[in-house]
This record gives C-alpha cells, sequence and structure tokens, in this order.
C-alpha cells in the first residue's frame, strides 16, 4: 500500500513510519509539502496516487496557541480541510489525529467520554483541532479521526521531562486533579496500522492506551519503573494555572475500537516498554 505521511518528523509520525515500514510510505514535512496550501495539497496527492494519506501534522502547543489562534487554525483546520479534499478528489483514504481537548474536560470524573458526546472546546488549541474534525467530516467520506490523549514517544515529552527531573530534584509538586490515559506514540500507530490493514468502518475513535490515572500517579509510576528516589507531592490545577486550561476528566472509552477487535495495551505496560528501551 502507498501511504502518504505527513508531519513526518513529529514523534507520532516516526512510530508510525517505523510499523508501516513494510508499506510503500513517502513521508513529508512542511518543506516537502504545506498542508495550509489547498492547491499545492490537491496536485501533490493527484501526482503521489497514495491509497491513503496519515496526516500527523499539528500545532500542539496548547499554551501558545492562546496567542497564535491563526497559526494553529492554518495547521489544524485548514491543513485537514485540504488533506480531505484531495483524499475525496482520489478517492483516497484519510487518517488524521484528534485530541481529547475537542471536550471541555468537564464530564463527572466516574465517567468516560464516548466518540459521539457533545464537543465543547475551551481552549484555542481544542477549537482549532475541532474545526479540523469537522473539516474531515465535511469534505472527505473515507476517513478516520483518532483522539487521543497525553502522548509521549520519541521527543520532548512529559515522560522524559520527569526522568530529567527525578534525577535533579529531591521532591517535585505534579498536579493530582486530572484524569486521562498516558499514550504511547509506538501503540497509536498500531492503532492506526491496524484500522487501515483491516479497513475497520470509517469514523471516529477515541484512541489511547488502556486504563486511566492521574498525572501525579503517572509521575510516580515512572520513578517506580525507573527506580529513581523522588519524592512526588500532589497539587491541584488551581496551584498550578496554565494559559490554557487543562481538562480534569480527559478519559477517553475505547470501547468502539474494542468492537472492531483493535484491543489496546494497559498503560502501565505501555510506559514499561518504553523507559526499558
Amino acid at each position: 500500500m502507498k501511504i502518504l505521511i505527513t508531519g513526518a518528523n513529529g514523534m507520532l509520525a516516526k512510530a508510525v513510519k517505523e510499523r508501516l515500514k513494510t508499506h510503500e510510505l513517502v513521508c513529508t514535512d512542511v518543506t516537502e509539502l504545506d498542508i495550509t496550501n489547498k492547491e499545492e495539497v490537491c496536485k501533490y496527492v493527484e501526482q503521489l496516487k497514495p491509497e491513503c494519506i496519515i496526516n500527523c501534522a499539528a500545532y500542539t502547543a496548547v499554551d501558545k496557541a492562546e496567542e497564535e489562534y491563526d497559526l494553529a487554525e492554518k495547521i489544524n483546520a485548514d491543513g485537514p480541510r485540504n488533506l480531505a479534499i484531495a483524499a475525496r478528489q482520489n478517492n483516497v483514504t484519510l487518517v488524521h489525529v484528534s485530541t481529547d481537548y475537542v471536550f471541555d474536560g468537564e464530564l463527572e470524573i466516574n465517567k468516560e467520554y464516548i466518540e459521539n458526546n457533545e464537543t465543547r472546546p475551551v481552549t484555542v488549541y481544542g477549537i482549532t483541532k475541532l474545526h479540523g474534525e469537522e473539516a474531515v467530516k465535511e469534505n472527505c467520506n473515507k476517513y478516520y479521526i483518532f483522539r487521543t490523549a497525553w502522548l509521549y514517544g520519541d521527543g520532548n515529552n512529559f515522560v522524559r521531562t520527569m526522568l530529567k527531573l527525578g534525577k535533579e530534584k529531591e521532591e517535585i509538586n505534579v498536579v493530582a486533579d486530572q484524569h486521562g490515559s498516558p499514550t504511547y506514540a509506538v501503540d497509536l500507530a498500531d492503532i492506526i496500522a491496524n484500522a487501515i490493514e483491516k479497513n475497520i468502518p470509517y469514523g471516529i475513535y477515541h484512541a489511547t492506551n488502556e486504563g486511566y490515572t492521574t498525572w501525579y500517579e503517572f509521575a510516580k509510576k515512572i520513578f517506580e519503573i525507573a527506580k529513581i528516589d523522588c519524592k512526588v507531592n500532589p497539587v491541584t490545577s488551581e496551584e498550578f494555572i496554565r494559559p490554557a486550561k487543562r481538562p480534569k476528566n480527559s478519559k477517553l472509552s475505547k470501547e468502539k475500537l474494542k468492537s472492531v477487535a483493535i484491543q489496546v495495551p494497559l498503560w502501565e505496560e505501555a510506559l514499561s516498554r518504553y523507559i526499558s528501551m
């Protein structure tokens, strides 16, 4: 299968490329394909004739986005729209990656978000990512949208930050009232690969590792696995104010994925694999 991968130098794209290396891959970054340029995208896809496009390009600087709406909108909404138009014109399957931030994060903590829950983003990042989802749905009928959360892998991420701080400090403060699923990019790449290889039904899927935790418990587990002696103090979101509001509840149900026979590893097992690399 010939597959076009955009945002090829990013954390997820690296994992996707490794997982799909037996296929014919064409990988682009912004210097090779500007997804915000509709004419360029349509011409590129028409000439390449891929069977599938996997869009890993995204503006992910959640806090910075509060001051850069136009740029975030171009990358997170205009880009997916252009890819969706090109995909439809050439009868190509489009895979797009979205986020838990399309929800407001205020769902009761004992509940999980399912795919058809009302979207209500409260940050620029979430708003622009939702616009991207809508653009894909409006302009393409052969698409997968995978919403993920708390992603880590080959690149700067929470796990690497904790490992660094744990070796430098005797104790750290970590937010304990935000709930979600740490997601290993390798496992998300496997979900994406399984979807296109098995031809599961098109649509929106929630795609994170199995199980739920808090950033505080996540940090403690990182130190436990890495055998780092560093005390972790729980703090509230109100004690750790950021420019963009963080969701209290990022729990995404994986029942729809399971219904198409795609199983996802537990987040603790995934973390152990990552740290032991």
